[in-house]
C-alpha cells in the first residue's frame, strides 16, 4: 500500500506554452527509459527479490519513480494546457493533439506509444538489477550527454581516467544499499 501526499516532490510552475519542448519531454514520461517503465520495472522486480530489505528498497525506488512520473506529466501538461491552433500546427504537435488533445499520453518522443516490451522482469535478481542500471544509465546519458560509468571499488586511477574521458563515475560501493546488493550474489556464489 502507498500513501499519497497531494503535492509534487518539486513544484512545477511553467507559465508559457511550448509544445515543441513538450513533444520531447513526453519521452521522459512514457519513452523507452522513461518514468512509467522505471516505476513498473522496480515495482514488478521486487517480487522475485529474496531479501526483505532489498525488496523494500525496490519498492521505495518504484514509488519514487511514480513521483517522477507525476512531475514529468505536470511539466508536459503545463507546457501544453493553453495551446492555440497556430502553436499546435507550427510545433508539429498536431498529430498528438488529434488523439489526446492536452491529455498526457505515455509515448516516445517519436510518437510510438509506451509498451511493456521496453522493460524486463526476468525473476533473476542479477539480470534484473543489471537491466535497471542499464536503463538508468541510458537515461543519464541522454539527459547529460555523457555516459555514466558504474564500478565497485573504483579507485583513484579509474576515477581520473573517467574524468579525462568526460565520463561520470559512480562507485556503487560508496552507497551502502548497492554494496549490499553486490555482496549478496557473491555470498550466494561462495555459499
Amino acid at each position: 500500500m502507498f500513501v499519497y501526499e497531494k503535492k509534487l516532490q518539486y513544484p512545477v510552475r511553467i507559465k508559457n506554452c511550448n509544445p515543441k519542448l513538450a513533444s520531447v519531454i513526453i519521452s521522459q514520461y512514457g519513452g523507452p527509459d522513461g518514468e512509467l517503465g522505471a516505476s513498473l520495472r522496480y515495482l514488478s522486480q521486487r517480487y522475485s527479490m529474496p531479501y526483505p530489505e532489498l525488496k523494500g528498497l525496490l519498492t521505495d525506488i518504484g514509488t519514487e519513480e511514480l513521483g517522477h512520473l507525476e512531475m514529468v506529466g505536470t511539466l508536459v501538461h503545463q507546457l501544453t494546457r493553453n495551446l492555440n491552433t497556430e502553436q499546435i500546427k507550427t510545433a508539429g504537435f498536431d498529430t498528438y493533439f488529434v488523439d489526446h488533445t492536452t491529455g498526457i499520453y505515455p509515448q516516445f518522443a517519436s510518437g510510438y506509444p509506451w509498451s511493456a516490451s521496453t522493460m524486463q522482469v526476468t525473476g533473476d535478481v542479477i539480470a534484473d538489477l543489471t537491466e535497471d542500471m542499464a536503463a538508468d544509465g541510458a537515461m543519464v546519458k541522454r539527459q547529460h550527454g555523457s555516459p555514466l560509468v558504474c564500478a565497485g571499488m573504483a579507485g583513484k586511477a579509474l576515477a581520473e581516467m573517467a574524468d579525462a574521458w568526460g565520463r561520470t563515475l559512480r562507485d556503487y560501493f560508496a552507497r551502502e544499499e548497492l554494496a549490499v546488493l553486490n555482496a549478496i550474489p557473491v555470498a550466494l556464489a561462495v555459499w
